[in-house]
This record gives C-alpha cells, structure tokens and sequence, in this order.
C-alpha cells in the first residue's frame, strides 16, 4: 500500500485514525475540485456536459461498489439521513405495523423510524448482545413487522452484521430489508444482490474518502414506485429536459429521487476518491484494514488495564475499534489523543480508532505507543 501514500500527505505528525466519522480526501479529490474550480472561474459551464460524464461515471462507480444491478438503479443523494428518509416517509403505513432496529443504531437509523409515530407505527429496539444478534432481530419480527433496518456495522462497538442472514430472514418473513450501509461501503465488499436488501444508503464523507454532502441511494427497482416520493422538481422527471411538456411523470430509474440541480462539485471528489478505491481494489482495501485491527487487538492487550470493546471474531470484525483504559475517564484520554496528533473520537464505552487501508503499520504503532505513555 506504500505507492498509494503520496494520495495522503497529511500533516506531520498526524495520525489520522477517524474514517468512521470524516475521512481526509485524497490528493487525486482535492485536484479535481482545484480543476473544477478553475474551470468555473475561466469558462463556467461552458463543458456542463462534460461534468455530467463524471456524474455517469460517479453512478457506475457506485453501482460496481454496491453492485447494484444497474447504474440506474442508484440515486445521487445529500446524506444517509435523506436516504433513510425516503424510505420512512415513502412507505404506506398502517396503525400497528412495527419496524424492528438495534438498540445501538446511530440516530440517523432510529429517529426517523421513531418519526413515524403519528402514523401509528411502533419502533421495536432489539439487544444486539448474544450470540446470534441476527437471530434476535429476525426473533422480534412479528406478523405486524413491515420492516427491519439495520446497520451495516454498529457504529460505536463495530459489530459487523451478517447481512446476508438477515436479507435470507426477511425474505421468508415478508420483511422490508433496509441497510444503512455508511460504516462499511468503502471499507469492505458490500453486495447488495447478496444480502437481499430491499434498500441501501451511505454517506460519501467516511470510507469512500469523499465530501459531506453527497451520498448514494440503492433502492430495489421494483419497489421504486411504491416509495410515494417527497421531493418534486425538474431533475426527477422522465423527460428530463424536455422543459415545455406540459404532461410528466418521475423517472422510472432511481433519478426520481433526485429533484433538483446535481451536486457537480461534491461528485468531482467523490468520483476521484472511488477512482482510487477501485485502483486499491475492495478486498485489498478489507485485508488492509483487518491487519490494522489486527495490530490495535494486539497492542491494547499489552497495555496495563487495556480494554477492547469491539469483538474479537474474524467474522463480526470492522475498521471501527474502540478500547479504554482502566482507570482513565475516556474523554480525557481522547483530549489527550487528539493533543499529541491522534485524531479519533469517544463512542460508546471507550475511544474510537478507525484506520484506513493506507494508515500504515507504522502510524497504527506510533499511535498504540502514545496510548501507552498516557495510560501510565
């Protein structure tokens, strides 16, 4: 991964161990929205077709990344919490139908089901703490069970979920299968045909390397007319383009879902930044990260009252690893942290670390080595 650190140039003595709240771009990301910037002082929209092949190329990217059936199956949209929320306000509800979570959902994955309390609609929150968390999800699904969201993986402990367990148990139970996949996609494979999901969202701004403000929708191609849509505009139309047709109707593709003017500066970025992840390769990218992780288990047991928080199963591992350290308030060691150049954040029961594929043995060392002296 050493030929890729020159995408990275981050300040020195910065150890970057955050990607699962906001990632650095790389230097490719940055260089295009440099050109895209030039371009609109010099000639404006002058080659506005041209940034709408980066747009395609951006969809393509996502839909090989998702592998999503089609490029027109993915929505360009502003954020997870947007996504989820087509999928909640899209939906026909009845009084009584129940959507079944975790009790460790980020509260983008559990407020907006909780929102749809005035319907009449009961949030069910189950443990995710045995063995078998899918088992308990699909456990809690009931003949009133509509839907079931889950993270991808939990954001604060990094349980991995086995999604394709749950995608197999919804299917037979009649069961909406919504995955908020922002903790993973870019980290890890996803497959969105694997696990049977009847809805995909994330956020570019995390491991896919990219800006805030943009983000990807993957909703199953024949439920897309059953999402009773709440945004309305020029861009979402069938005939897009066609601006003196008096008669209309949403696209049929995923594009339905995005009403108004594209976000063209955040896609230069997060084109680029796929570009790279596609040049790394994802299972090169998973296998990275592992070792990482790897490297963090290891070093936090060797600290004097070092406790993982996060599982320790090949299988239920992700980039997100969170520790403490007896007899230190984990706010105060996270200040501490961030003061000798690791950035990270507190979550849950500890300190958050999450490195990237190019992180490095070295920076994971250097940081497992400041948690030592800290921790005296």
């Amino acid at each position: 991964m050493s030929r890729f650190q020159k995408e990275f140039p981050q300040a020195a003595g910065l150890i970057y161990l955050n990607h699962a709240a906001v990632s650095p771009w790389p230097q490719r990301s940055a260089d295009a929205v440099a050109r895209f910037a030039q371009e609109n002082v010099s000639t404006g929209a002058r080659d506005y077709p041209t940034w709408l092949e980066v747009e395609q190329r951006l969809r393509e990217r996502l839909q090989r990344l998702l592998n999503a059936p089609a490029s027109s199956d993915i929505a360009l949209v502003k954020n997870t919490s947007e996504a989820l929320s087509f999928v909640a306000f899209g939906l026909e509800w009845e009084p009584g139908d129940q959507v079944v979570i975790s009790d460790e959902e980020f509260p983008s994955n559990r407020i907006v089901w909780e929102a749809l309390a005035p319907q009449g609609v009961e949030v069910i929150k189950v443990s995710l703490a045995g063995d078998d968390p899918e088992g308990a999800l699909l456990a809690a699904c009931g003949p009133r069970t509509r839907l079931l969201a889950i993270s991808a993986v939990q954001y604060a402990s990094g349980l991995k979920m086995d999604l394709v367990k749950l995608g197999q148990g919804c299917r037979e139970l009649d069961v909406l299968f919504c995955v908020d996949a922002i903790q993973q996609l870019g980290s890890a494979p996803f497959d969105v045909q694997a696990c049977e999901c009847d809805f995909a969202m994330a956020d570019g701004h995390k491991w896919m390397l990219g800006p805030e403000g943009l983000g990807v929708f993957y909703c199953r191609p024949e439920l897309r007319p059953r999402l009773r849509l709440q945004e309305y505009g020029w861009h979402m139309l069938e005939h897009m383009g066609d601006y003196t047709r008096e008669s209309w109707e949403p696209a049929h593709s995923a594009r339905r879902f995005e009403c108004g003017s594209p976000n063209i500066l955040g896609t230069m970025a997060l084109e680029a930044s796929l570009g790279l992840l596609e040049e790394v390769g994802m299972e090169q990218v998973h296998r990275a990260i592992e070792a990482q992780v790897d490297q963090l288990i290891s070093g936090i047991r060797q600290i004097p009252g070092g406790q993982i928080h996060s599982p320790l199963a090949p299988e239920r591992r992700a980039g997100i690893f969170s520790f403490s350290v007896d007899g230190k308030d984990s706010i105060a060691l996270h200040k501490q942290l961030m003061a000798q150049g690791v950035v990270c954040i507190p979550r849950g029961k500890g300190v958050r670390f999450s490195p990237h594929f190019y992180t490095g043995e070295e920076a994971i060392a250097d940081a497992l080595a400041i948690v030592r002296q800290l921790s005296v």
